[in-house]
């Protein structure tokens, strides 16, 4: 048991996911998806978790499957050409977590294109700078998804583009 893990996740509070996402961040937040999703024809969500249930931390839940997860919790996957990324914040973890749903995903986009996206992110939160990181992670997204785009044309704006706030 990582009793450190345990620790953070015990003592992480509400209080401090307001402080690094006010309302202003979360505004800056679902403007830069919505602005980069006009860039190409993918879809993306940003969650954001304070801290996990102790029992699920104590059975030693990870991000990557928290992430996915939310993935699924929040229906990113639920677009017509498979084509939704969640980038899914852990504060406790400090980590970041990018999951694609296949018509985007790593059959086409290499993992360590996306690992590039969470680095990016977590320097920036490790700076302070939780908005910025935001929305230069979301834009980095949105630079691989053009890059790798999709095999069929935009249908349009089909998950929303507020961050969710777990």
């Amino acid at each position: 048991m990582d009793w450190a893990r345990l620790f953070r996740h015990l003592t992480a509070s509400p209080w401090r996911r307001r402080r690094c996402f006010p309302p202003q961040a979360l505004a800056a937040i679902e403007a830069a998806v919505r602005a980069c999703e006009s860039r190409h024809a993918g879809e993306i969500r940003f969650a954001v978790e304070t801290a996990l249930p102790l029992h699920r931390v104590w059975a030693g839940l990870t991000p990557r499957e928290r992430a996915a997860e939310v993935f699924a919790q929040l229906r990113v996957w639920d677009t017509e050409h498979n084509n939704g990324v969640l980038i899914y914040v852990l504060l406790a973890d400090r980590d970041v977590e990018i999951v694609a749903d296949r018509g985007v995903g790593n059959a086409r986009v290499p993992a360590a294109e996306w690992q590039a996206c969470c680095q990016l992110i977590e320097a920036q939160f490790r700076a302070g700078r939780y908005a910025d990181g935001a929305c230069a992670g979301i834009a980095a997204v949105a630079e691989v998804l053009a890059r790798h785009p999709p095999d069929r044309p935009d249908v349009g704006n089909e998950l929303p583009d507020a961050p969710v706030l777990l």
